[in-house]
């Protein structure tokens, strides 16, 4: 007999043992497959998104708060700004475009966000990409109660052109505070994989004047998002002296994949405790293919005397096991690639939903060839103890005739 057929033959005769231990390297592979995916995408993808802007001014307070909620259209707004901070940086000869954002209210839920037509029509979200919306649809008309549903919330709310709502107060769904007004949708947005896919955009004007507002803060806005001029990098450091050093009133958040990257500085701490949990599953994985193999082996001792006294040596014999050991972990991992798809695109389909960022669970990554190999050899060294056990079989002992 070949050495592939004396694994293959052990493997069937310990099916089960062999199943449940696969199964548990599978556990292990998808976990720390997916992981590191998600570690490493989250923080590309979440510090590369900027919405096509370089900058958020907003009140005083959190670099990060201001970019989450303006950005990200998560968290609150530090508070508001005047409608002359908006028209003094859009003056500014370094800026190109200065689009001002209201929040602060929702439909079922999901944000409104108020702000002028030029996010349409100058904005790229992405080199040579601007919204759009869906064929039938338009933009809306800032002097009317009109909607521009993202792509995200209409399939989830089943909007569509036509369709008509009634905002809510604040940013938290509560059916108690619903506006009087009425708003028309007359677009939805083509997805663009971007937070704009979880918002309903209005005119600016409808969240400034909405009804149960505060008058006195009607021209007010949330947020500026900004966009410097092409080698606007001086421009956008004098720009962070003038407003965060020399200035105690506005926030200058800038540049914003270096804000976010704060984020990720802060949790970091949480992406290691998974990568160990995906560590100490392997560990025990890998132990569970020792104690495995280890006492299947009182039952094998005749079939190896068998195999040396027809001529195998002890060092196939040795090899057998590890390579039975190394088979068991290369199934494991074929199983945890399967693991990792489904541990894969529930983490994007959550992230997706709570921010509008779209990993890409098929997305090549080294972590998909090492992780393998080291599982697999993980398996393979765990193997040696029993594969000892068995190359000190002893021949004659074991091939005495049994009563």
């Amino acid at each position: 007999m070949t050495l592939p057929l004396v694994v293959w033959k052990s493997l069937r005769q310990h099916a089960l043992s062999t199943t449940v231990t696969a199964l548990s390297i599978a556990l292990a592979g998808g976990l720390l497959m997916s992981v590191w995916v998600v570690k490493e995408q989250s923080q590309a993808t979440f510090t590369g998104v900027n919405a096509g802007f370089d900058a958020v001014l907003g009140a005083r307070g959190s670099k990060l708060q201001l970019v989450l909620n303006a950005i990200f259209h998560l968290e609150a707004s530090p508070g508001n700004l005047a409608w002359s901070d908006y028209l003094d940086i859009k003056k500014n000869p370094n800026v190109d475009i200065a689009l001002p954002i209201a929040v602060g209210d929702n439909y079922l839920g999901y944000r409104l966000v108020g702000t002028l037509p030029e996010l349409f029509d100058k904005v790229e979200y992405a080199p040579g990409k601007h919204y759009a919306v869906v064929p039938g649809g338009n933009f809306f008309d800032p002097t009317r109660r009109e909607a521009v549903v993202g792509s995200f919330v209409a399939q989830k709310l089943h909007l569509k052109p036509g369709d008509t709502f009634h905002p809510f107060h604040g940013l938290i769904f509560n059916e108690k505070d619903q506006h009087s007004e009425t708003y028309v949708v007359v677009g939805v947005m083509e997805p663009s994989n971007t937070p704009a896919d979880r918002v309903i955009w209005i005119p600016l004007a409808g969240i400034q004047k909405m009804s149960g507002h505060n008058p006195d803060a009607a021209t007010d806005v949330s947020a500026v998002l900004v966009k410097l001029k092409a080698g606007g990098g001086g421009a956008g450091f004098r720009m962070d002296m003038m407003y965060n050093k020399q200035g105690n009133r506005l926030t200058f958040a800038w540049p914003i994949g270096q804000v976010m990257a704060e984020l990720f500085n802060k949790i970091g701490w949480f992406d290691k405790i998974l990568a160990l949990v995906s560590y100490l599953v392997a560990l025990v994985a890998a132990a569970s293919i020792l104690a495995s193999i280890y006492n299947s082996m009182n039952e094998r001792r005749r079939e190896i005397a068998i195999l040396r006294a027809l001529g195998a040596r002890r060092h196939t014999i040795f090899g057998a096991i590890l390579l039975e050991a190394a088979a068991i972990s290369a199934l494991g991992m074929l199983v945890g690639f399967i693991f990792y798809a489904v541990i894969m695109n529930g983490a994007a389909s959550v992230i997706r939903a709570q921010t509008g960022v779209v990993l890409d669970p098929f997305r090549f990554n080294p972590v998909m060839l090492w992780a393998p190999a080291l599982l697999i050899g993980l398996g393979a060294l765990a193997g040696i103890v029993p594969a000892m056990k068995a190359y000190r079989t002893d021949v004659a002992e074991h091939l005495v005739p049994m009563s």
